[in-house]
């Protein structure tokens, strides 16, 4: 299949096979690092638009939106561990 470089971007045409599947082609699983059995999260962004996300970034940017709503002076983690101990301590 051929491929072009748009910008800082590599495109690349692939098709839907049997049994629905889509295959990353070499380019594009070699520029992301991705190896067999490597988990990735596909984002449906707009109608027509799917981004695909190695589970490192998929991770950094849910951390992101976390960050954006909570200080990084607040620890999610104490807080939960804290109020797992309460619980563990009622029983």
């Amino acid at each position: 299949m051929p491929y072009f470089i748009i910008m800082y971007m590599i495109a690349e045409v692939t098709k839907l096979t049997n049994g629905n599947r889509v295959v990353i082609p070499a380019a594009i699983r070699k520029s992301l690092g991705l190896q067999i059995g490597d988990a990735v999260t596909l984002v449906l962004q707009n109608k027509g638009e799917v981004r695909l996300l190695t589970q490192a970034e998929a991770v950094r940017q849910a951390q992101a939106l976390v960050r954006q709503k909570v200080p990084a002076s607040r620890s999610l983690v104490e807080e939960l561990l804290a109020e797992r101990r309460e619980e563990a301590g009622r029983e």
